[in-house]
């Protein structure tokens, strides 16, 4: 129940001693505003490493073709091996393990770049073979019309998906590529999609990329038979680095390589770089958790100690309230809301000060950056607030104690 005559006094105790009130506040203060701010930009730091992933899928993985490096089978090393369809169907088969597995080709090699035009419009973009599942592998929002699909396979259709940026040199800012052509190396291809830049990323690779049903290019460019690459995904029960090794030892003994041969296939898996960065993470939070719990626990501890002064101050006046009829327990129920005040108030100021620095620091960030915007689920403000909840009762457990056993009759003969 509110006690006005209670709040009074707290209040006539913060106007009398503001500097010290104020050295409270940033003592505790400062704990919370740390737990803020090196979370937010932890949080930051974690989103935008997670875009720069740029949607693949967190258990996905490559496999390229490289030379040889160890004679085998009547082979001599530096023998380039060539991915076909044949290992398409041999993995799928082999490999159980596998969620998605989705081959590739790429006009001009890794890197390359062809010149794409549309009627008296060209620019130079990539352009890949893919497979439907591809969409599913590296995560790709269509931002108008559809990815390729199995009939496209199926029938050699000669449609493409474009990225933003393909669609900004080759049309008009009003046009509507659907259903529009576009000519690669001569021939000409059915525009079905447009990808969506993920965030604001108008410059990543997905929106420089024309992609075209897998079968098409092959039959369109000559490429026959041939896989530039491979990439997958594992079920989720599944270790990538497992069933990276089957993949590799699958092929090596399709292609005669020697099975210690680490050099003949090229391969990478995210699900070990996306666990590493997952310790960094983790190893971050757990530091900012300790560096703003144990900066809060010496915040605590000076609230407690100036309340065992304020008690000290109004040694008096709590025996005449004592020898007037006042409870313990309304004693203590005293030193615990000025103690819990203190204790909110500093830490709800700087609270609410670290919310503002983050919201300043993610307007100044850059879009494109390393950072993403700094943010503080709901769950860590919460436990924030309630950590300091239980701080000011903390803080006031020994003052409380040492108030409630104060003697009427020795409080009044005290000088103090």
């Amino acid at each position: 129940m509110f006690d006005y005559d209670k709040w009074q006094e707290i209040f006539g105790t913060i106007r009398k001693n503001k500097l010290r009130t104020f050295l409270t506040i940033l003592g505790i203060g400062w704990g919370i505003f740390m737990i803020i701010v090196l979370l937010g930009m932890g949080n930051a730091f974690q989103e935008g490493v997670q875009t720069q992933f740029g949607g693949w899928a967190t258990n996905s993985g490559f496999l390229w073709s490289q030379k040889t490096t160890i004679s085998y089978a009547g082979f001599k090393p530096g023998r380039y091996t060539r991915f076909t369809n044949d290992d398409t169907g041999i993995l799928l088969s082999r490999v159980k393990e596998l969620k998605y597995l989705a081959p590739r080709n790429q006009l001009g090699g890794w890197r390359g770049s062809n010149n794409i035009f549309r009627n008296d419009k060209t620019g130079a973009f990539t352009v890949v073979g893919d497979m439907p599942d591809f969409n599913k592998i590296k995560i790709q929002t269509i931002e108008e019309g559809r990815f390729i699909n199995k009939k496209d396979i199926d029938e050699k259709r000669k449609v493409a998906v474009i990225g933003m940026n393909v669609k900004d040199v080759l049309f008009e800012a009003e046009e509507d590529p659907i259903g529009k052509y576009i000519s690669i190396n001569k021939v000409n291809f059915r525009v079905v999609g447009i990808i969506k830049p993920i965030k604001n990323d108008r410059e990543g690779e997905d929106q420089n990329t024309v992609h075209v049903p897998f079968s098409t290019f092959q039959n369109s460019f000559n490429f026959g038979n041939r896989i530039g690459w491979f990439a997958y995904t594992v079920k989720d029960q599944y270790s990538a680095e497992e069933v990276e090794t089957k993949l590799l030892n699958t092929l090596k003994a399709q292609h005669d390589i020697h099975p210690l041969d680490e050099d003949a296939i090229g391969h990478f898996n995210l699900q070990k770089e996306y666990t590493k960065f997952n310790g960094l993470f983790s190893g971050l939070r757990y530091f900012t958790w300790f560096v703003g719990i144990s900066t809060l626990f010496a915040g605590i501890l000076g609230v407690s100690n100036i309340m065992l002064i304020i008690v000290k101050e109004r040694t008096k006046e709590i025996g005449i309230r004592k020898s007037l009829g006042a409870t313990p327990i309304s004693i203590v129920s005293l030193i615990i809301q000025e103690s819990i005040f203190l204790t909110f108030s500093g830490g709800y100021i700087f609270f609410i000060i670290g919310l503002l620095l983050l919201e300043v620091a993610g307007m100044a960030m850059p879009s494109d950056g390393l950072f993403a915007p700094p943010t503080v689920s709901p769950v860590v403000a919460i436990s924030a607030l309630g950590i300091l909840i239980l701080g000011g009762v903390i803080a006031s457990i020994l003052p409380a104690s040492k108030a409630a056993a104060i003697s009427p009759i020795e409080a009044i003969r005290t000088d103090k």
